[in-house]
């Protein structure tokens, strides 16, 4: 099981204005990714394009940054996915061409994001994040659930 993760508006309100706010709902993120001791990460955040992997990972707890095994790859560089999935749908792209790339193409995987519009519509992979908010309660439980779905299948 892989989790897509996009860090603004998820990880913590977008625009984030206050330099105190950033990152704040990464204990969150942290507790709930201890319950599913199986699931990897993969970095789809922009923040993927301006930092290592390593400096992406420092980020994160020690025991939550080892279970981080890579970043999704550029949607510029997969003109075939385009074509595919759909122009619109970038996102969907990257997480579709890193699943490929990777050898993983049938994994099974949950996206956390606050851009719905970057996804095919009602894809149930995705557990959407209201940019001004980022990860709160609700979000929590809806992906505590898709989590809990995924590894049943």
């Amino acid at each position: 099981m892989i989790l897509f993760l996009d860090f603004d508006g998820v990880l913590h309100p977008d625009p984030c204005a206050d330099a105190d706010m950033l990152l704040c709902h990464l204990p969150r993120l942290e507790s709930v990714l201890r319950d599913f001791p199986e699931v990897q990460v993969v970095i789809s955040s922009t923040w993927r394009a301006t930092r290592t992997l390593d400096e992406l990972r420092a980020y994160f707890s020690p025991d939550i940054a080892v279970r981080i095994v890579g970043v999704t790859p550029n949607w510029r560089d997969l003109p075939d996915l385009l074509d595919t999935i759909g122009h619109t749908y970038v996102r969907q792209v990257e997480i579709e061409g890193w699943l490929r790339s990777s050898g993983r193409p049938w994994e099974q995987w949950v996206a956390i994001d606050d851009k719905a519009y970057w996804f095919k519509p009602f894809l149930p992979n995705l557990v959407r994040c209201d940019s001004r908010i980022g990860l709160h309660d609700v979000v929590v439980n809806e992906l505590r659930l898709r989590l809990t779905e995924r590894n049943q299948v």
